[in-house]
This record gives structure tokens, C-alpha cells and sequence, in this order.
């Protein structure tokens, strides 16, 4: 188990629960060193005070907060360990609600709770037990890293997991940020939908950090003196270019399609929905009577070509 960050205990009404807060999550990213670049040396950060101008050894550093300019008052780790805050070394709950009544942005460091002694299993299991079956989510209140701080209490895999949350007024209000209202045609919208269907997965565990994959690669070339990977290559079109939004949409979900493996044809695409304007159906004339017309017709012609002939016939005969 890593090492515990805190230790105290859940104060679930006149319940106390001993518990150790253990991080849920790790940082795998990859640091770099300031380094001078003609020796390689480390390039280190050095406390020097303003007053005297001396390096201040880390024993001789403490806290303070400045009132005004020019006067500071110092503030022991002691003296905020003895404040008389219920929640100095307690995660007190305060209240219960639902899951979905909580905006994920309040959501920050996610930690996991571990009994600390055997005295906490059973409160630790009843007070799990009670968020499963009520499915709801537990508030709680505590201090931590010299403040008080809100939190969020859910059972994870058996474990009571967490959350520490942002107070209401650490949310910036983001009506600032919002664009200008735009017309969106139907066929666009239903283009949108199809995308997020033909990219929807049910598990995340297949992604990786390409980033760092490719930063390790960097790095292992360079080590060992080999050439260094060839760049990627070009990715989407630079911001602010204007782009044919369903043209995007089709060539999006034929992608998506084609990364799933699925059939990416031409039938595959996606085309616009636009809906068929309604026509009033024009009867067609009645083909019988039509082909009896021309078929009379034609027999009236044929008779009076053959008329023709027999009385052109007859002239010529009385005439020799």
C-alpha cells in the first residue's frame, strides 16, 4: 500500500470510523531537470531572504501572512494543529444527496480510505453498506494542507473513496466564454449525433499516453546516440479556417467507422438529412383511352389513304 498522506478518522454522526487517506491516483508523467546546458550541471532553486540576502537553510523557513506591507505575522504548523476546527483531524459528514446532483467541475484530487486498525472494519463496511444501498453520495467537510476543504464520499470496488471538491465560489462563471448564438440546421445536429454513436465505447482502458510514449522514444534515441523519430505529421487545419461543417461530420464518422474496423464504403458515408419537400401527385391520363385514340387515328388515316388510291385507281381507267 503507498504511504499514508493523512491519517484520522470519518465522523458519521456519533459513529467514528479510524481511517488513512492513501492517493488514488499516481503521476506518470515525465519530469525534466533544469540543467546549464554547456556542462550538463543541475541548475538549482535557491531561498535566499529579501532583507539580508543570505540563503535561509530549510529548518529556518516557516510560514507568515502578510497584513499589510512591510508587516508579516508568522503562523506556527502548531498553532494551525491546535485551531479549534472540528475537522482539524476529522472527515466529517454533513450531509447525503444524489450522485447526479453534483457538477463534475467541483471535483478535484481523488483519494482512497483505508481502515487503520482492525476497531474500523466493521463502522468502516456499515457506513460502505449504507451508501450502496441508499444509492447516494456522502458530504463531508475536513481540513487539510491549512484549510478546510469540502468533500465527496462514494464506495468504489468495495472502497470508500474521496473527493475533494471546490467550494461554490472557487467556479468561475464561464457566461463570458460562451459564443454568440448560431443557427443550426437539423441535418447537422443529427450529423453530430451520429459521430458521438459511431465513437462510443464502453471501456477507457485501451487508451495511452501517446505523448509520453513517443517523449520516452526522444529520449532512448538520444542515449544511445541513434536518430532521432521522425516527426508526426500534420494534424488537423490551423484555427480560424473555415470548414465545410458536413463535409467534416461525413468525414468524421467515415473514420471513426474505419478506426472500429467497420465497413467504411461509400454507403458507409454519411449524407445529408434533409427532409423531401411534399408534391401534389399529378394523375396520369387513362393509358386505354389513350392507345385507342391513337389507334383510331391511325386507322382513319389508312382509310383515307386507301380511299385515295381506289378513287385515283378508277380515274385512270375511265380515262384510258
Amino acid at each position: 500500500m503507498p504511504r499514508p498522506l493523512w491519517t484520522g478518522a470519518i465522523s458519521f454522526g456519533l459513529v467514528t470510523i479510524p481511517i488513512k487517506v492513501v492517493s488514488a491516483t499516481e503521476d506518470r508523467a515525465i519530469h525534466f531537470h533544469q540543467v546549464h546546458l554547456e556542462d550538463m550541471g543541475r541548475v538549482r532553486t535557491r531561498k535566499i531572504c529579501t532583507i539580508d540576502g543570505e540563503v535561509v537553510p530549510q529548518e529556518e523557513i516557516g510560514k507568515g501572512y502578510e497584513i499589510t506591507k512591510g508587516q508579516t505575522v508568522p503562523v506556527t504548523d502548531e498553532e494551525l494543529d491546535q485551531m479549534p476546527l472540528p475537522t482539524a483531524k476529522a472527515i466529517e459528514i454533513v450531509a447525503f444527496v444524489d450522485a447526479d446532483s453534483i457538477d463534475p467541475i467541483r471535483i478535484s484530487d481523488s483519494y482512497y480510505l483505508a481502515i487503520d486498525g482492525q476497531v474500523a472494519a466493521k463502522p468502516y463496511a456499515l457506513l460502505r453498506k449504507a451508501l450502496e444501498r441508499s444509492d447516494r453520495v456522502a458530504v463531508a467537510k475536513f481540513a487539510w494542507h491549512n484549510r478546510e476543504r469540502l468533500g465527496l464520499l462514494r464506495v468504489q470496488s468495495g472502497a470508500i473513496m474521496l473527493h475533494a471538491m471546490r467550494w461554490p465560489d472557487e467556479i468561475r462563471s464561464p457566461e463570458s466564454l460562451t459564443p454568440t448564438p448560431v443557427e443550426l440546421e437539423e441535418d447537422e445536429i443529427e450529423q453530430a449525433v451520429q459521430l458521438a454513436d459511431t465513437m462510443t465505447v464502453d471501456d477507457l482502458s485501451e487508451f495511452r499516453d501517446e505523448y509520453r510514449d513517443a517523449l520516452e522514444d526522444l529520449i532512448a534515441a538520444k542515449a544511445e546516440g541513434k536518430e532521432l523519430p521522425e516527426p508526426a505529421e500534420a494534424g488537423a487545419e490551423e484555427s480560424g479556417t473555415v470548414v465545410d461543417l458536413m463535409a467534416a461530420l461525413n468525414a468524421s464518422v467515415k473514420a471513426a467507422k474505419e478506426g472500429r474496423g467497420e465497413d467504411s464504403d461509400e454507403h458507409a458515408t454519411v449524407h445529408e438529412m434533409r427532409p423531401r419537400k411534399k408534391t401534389t401527385a399529378k394523375k396520369p391520363a387513362p393509358t386505354k383511352k389513350i392507345t385507342s385514340k391513337k389507334t383510331s387515328t391511325r386507322k382513319t388515316a389508312a382509310g383515307k389513304k386507301a380511299s385515295t388510291g381506289r378513287k385515283a385507281t378508277a380515274k385512270k381507267r375511265s380515262a384510258s
